[in-house]
């Protein structure tokens, strides 16, 4: 009973740490949602990979120094159901993106939508609403 009793105890701690990492890395607090930034560049790399998909993108900066930036999608299963697949970006593309900037200043984002080099828009639904995802609002 004791030797139950202790297992029991120890997968509750353990599942209460996990949800809360879980939380804490579902927060949106790094991105400015008040800013919306468009950035032309060459795709570098798409990586189709959980909990969210990337993009890197190659940007020319007004010196001619070159610079990655990075934007973080939403999750690959919920990519596929928007119409996304893993090959929907490939290295090379030319692309404009459309993202929300981190508030540190990095090189890199929350992606809104991009435009292919076919003329195509593919955006994240969640930021059809113009109004910021998971931040608390003060009355």
């Amino acid at each position: 009973m004791l030797r139950y009793r202790f297992t029991s105890l120890i997968a509750a701690g353990m599942l209460l740490v996990m949800t809360g990492a879980a939380s804490a890395h579902h927060s949106f607090a790094m991105f400015d949602q008040t800013q919306t930034v468009i950035l032309e560049g060459t795709v570098s790399d798409f990586q189709w990979t959980n909990p969210h998909a990337v993009i890197f993108l190659d940007i020319r900066t007004a010196q001619g120094d070159m610079e990655t930036w990075l934007f973080s999608m939403n999750s690959p299963n919920n990519l596929r159901r928007q119409g996304w697949r893993k090959d929907t970006l490939k290295t090379g593309d030319k692309v404009t993106i459309v993202m929300h900037p981190l508030r540190d200043g990095g090189k890199g984002g929350m992606f809104v939508s991009v435009t292919l080099p076919d003329g195509t828009v593919l955006g994240d639904p969640t930021q059809t609403g113009n109004g910021p995802i998971n931040v608390p609002t003060v009355p």
